[in-house]
């Protein structure tokens, strides 16, 4: 299967774990959020409510954001 690049988009997600669950946000997406209460949950569910923030964005004739987030893990000694 040929897949077209230029139709894909790629998108910074944040995982942040809480006391008895998890969350997830995606930065370039404002209001892209999702929670569960193990990491796999919400990684299926932040998928799910990427999917759902995109076609609510094109039904209403908004422009889909490119992705410019970038991270880095610093460790410091």
């Amino acid at each position: 299967m040929i897949v077209n690049s230029k139709l894909m988009k790629r998108y910074l997600i944040i995982y942040e774990k809480g006391e008895n669950s998890y969350s997830a946000y995606v930065p370039d997406l404002p209001g892209c959020t999702s929670a569960g209460e193990t990491k796999k949950e919400v990684e299926k569910n932040i998928v799910e409510a990427i999917q759902l923030h995109i076609e609510v964005m094109k039904e209403s004739g908004y422009d889909i954001p490119e992705s410019y987030s970038e991270s880095e893990m610093l460790v410091l000694a």
